[in-house]
């Protein structure tokens, strides 16, 4: 039988519990415009356009467990799909920051 690798759908509250416990990366990919009007503190921004090129020098550790999220889960559900491709182990997507209810920073 062939396994499938695949990312893990989380809710905003599981992703601000996984985030206050620590021990976490949080990806926006989001462009920067988007990401400088407003984005969830110690996320670092991704771009979508930018994953494949740019997630081995920016997510290191292909274990580490890795929060993405987007404007409102199209795009973190497209770029979750690549960081499994990419050989990632511990992705998941807690969708838009529109559905984020914890407060941003700029």
């Amino acid at each position: 039988m062939f396994f499938k690798p695949k990312y893990f759908k989380i809710s905003a509250k599981e992703a601000k519990a996984l985030m206050d416990g620590g021990s976490v990366i949080v990806i926006d990919v989001r462009d920067f415009s988007e990401y400088n009007g407003g984005h969830i503190q110690n996320a670092v921004c991704l771009p979508l356009s930018d994953i494949t090129r740019k997630a081995p020098a920016v997510l290191t550790d292909k274990n580490a467990k890795i929060l993405v999220h987007c404007e409102s889960g199209h795009r973190s559900a497209m770029a979750c799909s690549e960081l499994v491709k990419m050989g990632y182990t511990d992705i998941n997507d807690f969708g838009g920051i529109i559905d984020w209810p914890y407060g941003t920073v700029r």
